[in-house]
């Protein structure tokens, strides 16, 4: 005897296209091709400089072609993209426990073997940040490593 056939509905290639979370979503996965574009980009750049002047005006000269200029372009859109997708997702994924919070002691009852038995865990008690405070926070890490990073350069 065989196995039950089950119908499987067919799904489209632009499944994606349906709505806008499902979009951002594909768009935020493709974003990492164009993150790891630019981190070769500043790899080739430091070797350039590590070659000498010459190796480095070279670099310049081929960074200066209108193919390159599009490609960065296009990358720092999907990369500002990526940034901000990534802070928004933050407060979901990490949670963070405010100056007032503090670890607790509770006892509750489990099941060991059929038996009930007390057992001591630790709880956090306190407020947590709330999303917008966590996001802002980012940002202003980002602003701070950023003006670090253009003063160092400048």
């Amino acid at each position: 005897m065989s196995a039950p056939i089950t119908y499987r509905q067919p799904v489209s290639r632009l499944w994606w296209l349906k709505k806008r979370t499902y979009f951002l979503f594909v768009l935020r996965e493709l974003s990492s091709i164009f993150v790891a574009w630019f981190a070769v980009f500043l790899m080739i750049m430091v070797v350039a400089i590590g070659r000498g002047e010459a190796a480095y005006q070279n670099f310049l000269n081929w960074a200066a072609s209108p193919v390159v200029i599009v490609i960065n372009v296009v990358a720092l859109a999907f990369l500002i993209l990526h940034t901000v997708t990534w802070f928004a997702l933050t407060p979901q994924a990490m949670v963070v426990r405010g100056p007032g919070s503090r670890r607790a002691l509770a006892t509750k009852e489990v099941n060991v073997a059929g038996r009930w038995v007390p057992a001591a865990t630790v709880v956090r008690v306190g407020g947590r940040l709330p999303a917008a405070a966590v996001i802002a926070s980012q940002y202003a890490g980002l602003i701070v490593v950023s003006a670090f990073i253009a003063w160092l350069v400048l």
